[in-house]
């Protein structure tokens, strides 16, 4: 497996479909929006929110049993999960198809580096990032086209997260994560797998 960490909107998923590689969303594995373990987030300007980018309103355990069941066997029934709904909408079997590699992407993907390591599944981990300012425009530009949620809570999100990218990186780099940007990160991995 090839993990492909880093802040919302730094291009991770962009990264792993140009790899051409299959793809584990591993931010299918959100708790749904109702769960009552969700942490919430206090920002200026309003009521408190979830705090979707917490690794808390994540199911940490569901994904690295993806994980190892897609190493194990080249295939897992993966969740799909709709960010605007906050809820998980259904599933998908996910299929390697005789591909020696897979990517597993997703903000919390640098939560399973570790464990993946000691069970031996882990090929590559990688945070990809760029400028916090391209970062923010990017990613309130995705947010607002795919209506994840409503504006105004995306804007203060967005310059929540603005301000926490670079202790979001370090901290990728701190679970085992190399810290690369997007196209440097494209040239190691297709280097990796020939």
């Amino acid at each position: 497996m090839i993990v492909l960490a880093g802040p919302s909107g730094s291009g991770k998923s962009h990264l792993a479909d140009r790899l051409g590689l299959p793809i584990l969303r591993l931010d299918d594995f959100y708790k749904d929006g109702d769960d009552p373990t969700l942490p919430r987030l206090d920002l200026a300007g309003g009521e408190p929110i979830v705090d979707w980018d917490d690794p808390g309103s994540w199911n940490l355990e569901a994904a690295v049993a993806a994980v190892e069941e897609l190493c194990r066997t080249g295939c897992t029934d993966a969740p799909v999960y709709d960010i605007a709904a906050s809820a998980r909408t259904g599933h998908h079997v996910l299929e390697l198809d005789g591909s020696a590699y897979f990517v597993a992407e997703g903000i919390f993907a640098q939560e399973i580096v570790a464990e993946c390591r000691r069970r031996g599944l882990l090929a590559e981990a990688l945070c990809v990032t760029q400028h916090p300012a391209l970062t923010f425009v990017r990613r309130l530009a995705r947010d607002l086209r795919e209506h994840r949620k409503p504006p105004f809570v995306l804007v203060r999100r967005g310059l929540h997260l603005l301000l926490a990218q670079r202790a979001v990186v370090r901290h990728a780099q701190d679970l085992g994560c190399r810290v690369l940007s997007p196209d440097d990160a494209y040239r190691e991995v297709r280097s990796l797998i020939g």
